[in-house]
């Protein structure tokens, strides 16, 4: 999941070359959803089939798709990919800010606590957040701090009402991710033309990737690991997001490592 996740920063910076931000959304969970729907049908693995079970992976799906996904392709239209990943790591802060307050139905043990925040001290560090955020768009760094918000709620939420469905990892992110690309198509196709620019390799792949691994395998194992591990657990790989994200920044983007 890291490996994944940490690259879809740099699959997103192609895939905006290609189509607009709520385009790059609504194709990654398009994509995604289609591939899980396939090997799920391959695999002839049970799919979600009552209203309540639907109900609650769009819910997830929300939290965990649709929003994140749109506002990190809307923030990456002006900020780094290494930028969006530092502050994505933000997630497990919201995750047990969430536990806490909101779903309150998980144990949280002190190695978790010292852990999480060793890892958001890390996180400050690495961001420089006392100087400030430089000369990025206020707007833009807005919507990767609600971005990181969205899958804090979304994590425990997973855990607490997809995970007892006890329904195979492939096709709970099938309906996941396929429910949140019906949700984003009216708002792609009616806020701007469909694609931006000529299709090239390397925009056409990095979409593709973004939508069968970033958003359809990997969620496949994210259900898996928040079964297992819990929301908590399950979250600190975004703590690993901006490392891989800064690899692929540095050398195929050709981002400054200094940010602010």
């Amino acid at each position: 999941m890291a490996l994944i996740w940490g690259s879809s920063f740099l699959f997103t910076e192609l895939s905006l070359q290609l189509t607009t931000f709520f385009g790059v959304a609504f194709w990654r969970t398009f994509l995604g959803g289609t591939a899980m729907i396939l090997l799920g049908l391959s695999l002839k693995q049970a799919f979600p089939k009552t209203t309540r079970q639907i109900y609650h992976l769009w819910i997830a799906g929300l939290f965990m798709s649709a929003i994140p996904f749109s506002l990190f392709s809307f923030a990456q239209q002006s900020t780094t990919s290494i930028l969006a990943a530092i502050i994505g790591a933000a997630t497990p802060m919201f995750t047990l800010l969430s536990i806490l307050v909101i779903y309150k139905t998980e144990k949280i043990t002190a190695n978790i606590l010292i852990g999480l925040s060793i890892g958001f001290v890390g996180v400050a560090i690495t961001l420089g957040a006392w100087k400030g955020f430089g000369d990025n768009d206020p707007l833009a760094i807005l919507a990767l701090i609600f971005a990181a918000l969205s899958y804090g709620i979304g994590t425990p939420y997973i855990r607490k009402h997809v995970t007892p469905m006890q329904l195979p990892g492939v096709t709970t992110a099938a309906v996941q991710v396929s429910t949140s690309a019906l949700t984003l198509l009216p708002l792609y196709v009616l806020t701007g033309p469909l694609f931006v620019a000529e299709p090239r390799l390397e925009t056409v792949g990095a979409l593709i990737a973004l939508g069968v691994l970033g958003s359809g395998f990997a969620y496949r194992l994210f259900h898996g690991v928040i079964a297992k591990a819990g929301s908590a657990t399950a979250a600190l790989v975004t703590y690993t997001n901006p490392v891989i994200a800064s690899i692929w920044g540095v050398l195929l983007l050709s981002e400054a490592a200094e940010l602010v």
